[in-house]
């Protein structure tokens, strides 16, 4: 990523070059990405193809000024990043379901260290999570907007990532690149077991809660109240993408449904 690339990133989710790589800046842009940058499978329903390619990621995300899972966000975010100065190393993850952690690779997320603060975890893709990074290396609970985290070792040196008492991912320690994840990434875009197969949706994180477009749902929360309401026509939910999300579609994403 070159100068004026960054810069645009920057001007993507609205900060200015940060004065240095450390602990401080990372908390803004972690923030600042998760607010600007929405959490979307629209590519899989719109029979897009996704890349995970630096320079492909930094189309979709900045001059197309669209959203992506885990692997483009974070994937993108490592890039932005690295080029602003911190050391970013990217980390599969096994994600928690009713039966323990997932098949490997299901989630990627970043180990970031700053120059005498850190190392920390930093995660622009997964969804509801903590708003601010957190610190890999104490056990101790740390308190974000969007609940109390512990990170776990287990027995095999492997971290799992909890908040407010349930485990939401199992990070392994070794470094990773980009291209391990494109196993795993095809899947998720193919897969009719893949969860991200089954209905578009699009979500993003307000100052005071999210606004999650489900298919042709709405979804907006605010501290513990819930407004649903369900989106009559085509036009309306092409313009509950574009108001709501920023972003711009000539067309609807197919759900299988309909």
């Amino acid at each position: 990523m070159d100068g004026k690339e960054l810069d645009a990133y920057l001007a993507r989710i609205g900060s200015a070059r940060p004065a240095g790589p450390d602990a401080a800046a990372l908390r803004e842009l972690q923030l600042r990405h998760l607010r600007a940058v929405p959490f979307e499978n629209l590519s899989i329903h719109l029979d897009e193809p996704i890349v995970l390619d630096p320079a492909a990621l930094l189309d979709k995300l900045v001059r197309r000024r669209r959203g992506g899972f885990c692997y483009e966000l974070n994937g993108a975010f490592a890039d932005l990043l690295s080029t602003i100065g911190f050391d970013v190393t990217l980390l599969a993850a096994r994600v928690f379901g009713e039966d323990g952690p997932g098949p490997p690779f299901a989630h990627l997320a970043l180990r970031v260290d700053v120059d005498g603060d850190g190392p920390w975890l930093a995660d622009v893709g997964f969804g509801r999570h903590s708003s601010y990074p957190l610190r890999l290396d104490p056990r101790d609970e740390q308190a974000d907007p969007n609940g109390t985290f512990r990170i776990a070792e287990t027995a095999d040196g492997d971290l799992d990532v909890i908040r407010d008492g349930q485990p939401q991912y199992r990070l392994e320690p070794r470094p990773r690149s980009l291209a391990d994840f494109e196993p795993t990434c095809w899947w998720q875009q193919t897969s009719p077991r893949s969860h991200f197969t089954r209905s578009p949706v699009c979500s993003l994180p307000t100052e005071d809660g999210r606004v999650t477009l489900g298919d042709r749902t709405l979804i907006r929360t605010t501290g513990e109240q819930r407004e649903e309401r369900t989106l009559s026509g085509d036009a309306e939910v092409l313009d509950a993408y574009r108001t709501r999300f920023g972003i711009v579609l000539d067309r609807l994403p197919r759900s299988p449904s309909s």
